[in-house]
Parts: structure tokens; C-alpha cells; sequence
């Protein structure tokens, strides 16, 4: 919901520096690659380097120009810590230990998880909330939008290239956009879906024009991340508002005002900057391991399925909003 997408604001905009760092302008670094292309990445020297580099590697999409710089900033990175210099990043990254084909192996690794809490808060709310229910379209199609954008952010980080890095990014974008249109329904569009329908045209607008201008005009990391923070912010606003309004009438509303606060103080660790400890685990690392639980904790009790008929402790905010919809609805059918 909105407490999710705050990490992902942020995750929008975290390479707004990408364009260049101290570490790959040095000229001990660009010296190091340009030696180490001519040395091995040409001629018969590919052809070995070809022969030896293992498959997963190969179908990844490694190349030798990518070896070259992973070696270099290694290189790099040991001279400055024998001069007694702090850590320097490298194309607006720290440098990381690749594990297999994983550029960044915690972030990825920890994305895959966020993206299975996805796809087991989609499945056992499809289980326990009938498809009858006013909010289940709206909900599950949120779910696949989640997932989606999880599965983009383990590919980016598991392989950072152009490509991935802009699908992460306006995947992202959409998760937001999403979560604020379902805020949207929830609290205007249920009882106004023209309403609904016009904010989901003007959001689908403004996403066309979001990517359009970022794939075809100007990549502007800058412009990416102030976009996403307004809505961001927007976002949670509504959805803090909708709450405090309603928290007497609908107590379960409390269970989303306690989830949206947690991540959104969860997001700050984005804001924490320092070289990777043991040089796998960063600030956004931490960040993406630290939203895992609070998937689970929002949308579902994590050992047990939980049934319609259970009491409302047990279950998620969605699910309790749901099925008091669903019964709010099926009673007004009836007095009609």
C-alpha cells in the first residue's frame, strides 16, 4: 500500500550521480582498463578469455570490458585504503563483491525475497477474500504491479545495464502511481467510479509521459527522483488522512496507519551512505532486508492461513478491508 512505495521513491532516484565518480575518474582506474582491454579483450586473448569465463557468467551477460573494470576498481579501491583514503564509488556505485553473476548480491538476494512476499500476499489474499469483494480487482492487480517491480529490482541488481537499470526505475514509478490509484479507489472511487476512472487516465498519462521523456529526450536522474517523491508524498498524505478520518469507524484502519509509519521510517535508511560493510551489505541493502518482514506482517499472518471467519487480529489490513466491504456491499443488496 502507500508505506510500501516509500523505499521505492527513493530507490527511483538512488543513482542521480551515475554519471560519474571519484573512483572511475581517477587515472590509476581508466589506465587499468584501458591496459587491461588491450591485453585481453581482442583477438586471441578474447577468444581464451571466451573459453574460461563460466557459462552463468556468459549468459548474464558479463563481458570483458566488465571484467576489466571489476578488476580495475579492486585495483583502485586497494590503493586508496593503502594511502589511508576513504572508499570512493565507481559509476555512482560502491564497490561491491560479486558473488557468481551478482553485482550485488544483498540487494538482489533481498529483492527476490520482497518480490515472494508479493507473490504470497497475492495467492493467500486470493484465497481468503472472495473475487466479489469491491477492492479485489483494485488489490490483486496492485499485487502483480509489486511483484513486477521486484522482480526488476533483482535483475538490476544482479546485473546492472542501461536496459535493467530503466526498467527498475519506472517500475518503480508505476508501484507508486499504482498505490496512489488505489488509494484513490478505496476512498473516492468506490462510491464515485467515474471519478476512479478519469484519476486512472490522468495517472496512465502522466506515466507515458514520465517514461517517454526519460527513454527518448533525457535520462535526468534528478528530474526521476523529484517526480517520484511528489507522488510519493502525496501518496502517504492521502492515505495518513483517509486514516486518522476513519480510525473510530473502521478500527482496522489502525493496522495500515501502523504499516505506512514503519516503512516510511524504514526508508530513511536510504539516506544512510557508507562503503558496503564486508563489501556485500550497504545502506540500500539493509533497506530492501528490512522491508521483507513488513510485507508479510502487513498483508498476512506469515505461518498460517488465515480464514474468513478468523477474528480481526489475525488478519492483514487488506484482507479485513475486503470482506468489510464485501459485507457492507452484500448489505446493501439486500435492504435493496
Amino acid at each position: 500500500m502507500a508505506g510500501r512505495t516509500a523505499g521505492l521513491v527513493l530507490l527511483a532516484g538512488a543513482a542521480a550521480l551515475a554519471s560519474g565518480s571519484q573512483g572511475d575518474r581517477e587515472p590509476v582506474y581508466r589506465d587499468c582498463v584501458l591496459q587491461c582491454e588491450e591485453r585481453n579483450c581482442s583477438g586471441g586473448a578474447l577468444k581464451h578469455f571466451r573459453s574460461r569465463q563460466p557459462i552463468y557468467m556468459s549468459l548474464a551477460g558479463w563481458t570483458c570490458r566488465d571484467d576489466c573494470k571489476y578488476e580495475c576498481m579492486w585495483v583502485t579501491v586497494g590503493l586508496y585504503l593503502q594511502e589511508g583514503h576513504k572508499v570512493p564509488q565507481f559509476h555512482g556505485k560502491w564497490p561491491f563483491s560479486r558473488f557468481l553473476f551478482f553485482q550485488e548480491p544483498a540487494s538482489a538476494v533481498a529483492s527476490f525475497l520482497n518480490g515472494l512476499a508479493s507473490l504470497v500476499m497475492l495467492c493467500r489474499y486470493r484465497t481468503s477474500v472472495p473475487a466479489s469483494s469491491p477492492m479485489y480487482p483494485t488489490c490483486v492487480a496492485f499485487a502483480w504491479v509489486s511483484l513486477n517491480a521486484w522482480f526488476w529490482s533483482t535483475v538490476f541488481h544482479t546485473r546492472d545495464t542501461d536496459l535493467t537499470e530503466k526498467m527498475d526505475y519506472f517500475c518503480a514509478s508505476t508501484v507508486i502511481l499504482h498505490s496512489i490509484y488505489l488509494c484513490c479507489v478505496r476512498t473516492v472511487g468506490l462510491q464515485h467510479p467515474a471519478v476512479a476512472s478519469a484519476f486512472r487516465a490522468l495517472l496512465l498519462l502522466m506515466l507515458t509521459a514520465h517514461i517517454s521523456y526519460l527513454s527518448l529526450i533525457h535520462f535526468d536522474y534528478g528530474y526521476n527522483l523529484a517526480a517520484n517523491v511528489a507522488i510519493g508524498l502525496v501518496n502517504v498524505v492521502w492515505w495518513l488522512a483517509w486514516c486518522l478520518r476513519n480510525q473510530q469507524r473502521l478500527p482496522h484502519v489502525r493496522k495500515c496507519m501502523v504499516v505506512v509509519l514503519l516503512l516510511q521510517g524504514l526508508s530513511l535508511l536510504e539516506l544512510l551512505d557508507f562503503p558496503p560493510l564486508f563489501w556485500v551489505l550497504d545502506a540500500h541493502a539493509i533497506w530492501h532486508i528490512s522491508t521483507i518482514p513488513v510485507h508479510v506482517l502487513f498483508f498476512r499472518e506469515p505461518l498460517r492461513a488465515v480464514p474468513q471467519w478468523a477474528p480481526p487480529s489475525a488478519r492483514s489490513f487488506l484482507e479485513d478491508d475486503s470482506l468489510y466491504l464485501l459485507k457492507e456491499s452484500e448489505a446493501k443488496f439486500k435492504l435493496d
